[in-house]
């Protein structure tokens, strides 16, 4: 009876020990059940935060989308608060700034050559008082003169100098037409010479003109009328005039091909009359012509049969409008296909009062 009581009691601490083991597994099971849930939950939680972000991101595509669409919309509606940007932002403020550059250290340089001139004249009198006094220096003088051939330089010193001066001249006359040209310095109307403008932008366009190896030198014809002075924004009109000459350049390169006339005497002719109160200025080459279908359209905004890159379209457009609308002008264009292209632009010699 006894023994069968001890190996009861045995075998009930056997369970017990086997019973705790199995809550010691049971709490590490559930200790690690509730760290898997509480990974699980971080999981979800970044899943739905990066589900979040990925639906912000694309409404905010879609908001960017409809913006950039609207800003599309816009910039078709708002087509002349963009003929007028570009005009300001056009080559006359280029030339203006280039000029005024280029003016500044020009000037330095000329007014310092007239020193230089009297410093080389006082140096060459010395050389020949000395020359006069010491007809016979030493050897070594003698030596370094031979070297540095002083009878060239003082020779040659008053040429090069003569040469430089020239150039200076040369280059102040041309910062001269560039800031003629340009007239960024006057923003109000004035009365002006028409043919000034005209000078200073051929002038602009000289290396255009001279021969290259497709064709002869184009010949600028002047026929100008006696005319008044004219009140307008010299400026913007020069603009114009180098818009459409610049065309006509183009035209008369691209018609090498096309027209043997213009390939042996490219010319562009430019004509000014005056009629009682207003003043007209034509420009007129003998290059291939403007077809009928392209006329049409030659004034519009981003209209251009130039090649990518070329052109923007919006050459004609600003001439236009600025002819029309700020001058109360016309421009008019006529072309005859194989026989050339007139622009003719008519100008009020005094501008009427804007509302």
């Amino acid at each position: 009876m006894t023994a069968n009581l001890s190996e009861s009691q045995f075998k009930i601490q056997q369970l017990e020990k086997e019973n705790r083991i199995l809550h010691k597994k049971l709490e590490r099971a559930q200790t690690t059940n509730l760290q898997l849930e509480e990974t699980t939950r971080k999981k979800e939680s970044l899943l739905r935060q990066v589900i979040e972000e990925v639906k912000d991101s694309q409404a905010t595509l879609e908001q960017k989308s409809n913006e950039l669409e609207r800003a599309y919309l816009n910039l078709k509606d708002t087509q002349t608060q963009l003929i007028q940007a570009e005009k300001m932002s056009s080559l006359g403020q280029l030339v203006a700034g280039v000029a005024h550059e280029i003016n500044n250290p020009v000037n330095f340089i000329h007014g310092n050559l007239r020193h230089i001139e009297d410093y080389a004249v006082s140096l060459t009198d010395f050389l020949k008082i000395y020359e006069m006094y010491c007809p016979n220096p030493s050897a070594e003088i003698q030596q370094q003169a031979e070297d540095m051939d002083i009878a060239f330089i003082k020779t040659d010193l008053g040429k090069i100098l003569a040469s430089m001066k020239m150039g200076t001249e040369r280059i102040r006359e041309i910062v001269l037409s560039l800031r003629n040209f340009s007239r960024m310095d006057e923003a109000e109307s004035k009365y002006v010479d028409i043919h000034e403008g005209i000078e200073s932008t051929l002038l602009i366009l000289q290396h255009r003109l001279k021969a290259n190896s497709q064709r002869p030198e184009i010949v600028v014809i002047r026929d100008f009328g006696n005319l008044p002075n004219i009140e307008c924004f010299a400026g913007q009109l020069n603009q114009v005039v180098m818009n459409i000459v610049s065309n006509a350049i183009d035209a008369l390169d691209s018609s090498l091909k096309k027209t043997s006339t213009a390939q042996e005497h490219p010319q562009i002719l430019l004509r000014t009359t005056a009629n009682l109160d207003r003043v007209s200025i034509s420009i007129i080459d003998n290059g291939t012509g403007i077809p009928l279908s392209v006329r049409k359209h030659i004034f519009e905004p981003f209209f251009t049969t130039k090649a990518v890159g070329k052109g923007t379209g919006m050459g004609m457009a600003i001439s236009y409008q600025i002819i029309v609308e700020k001058h109360c002008g016309q421009l008019e264009c006529n072309s005859e296909e194989g026989i050339g292209t007139e622009f003719n632009i008519t100008l009020p010699t005094t501008l009427r009062p804007q509302a």
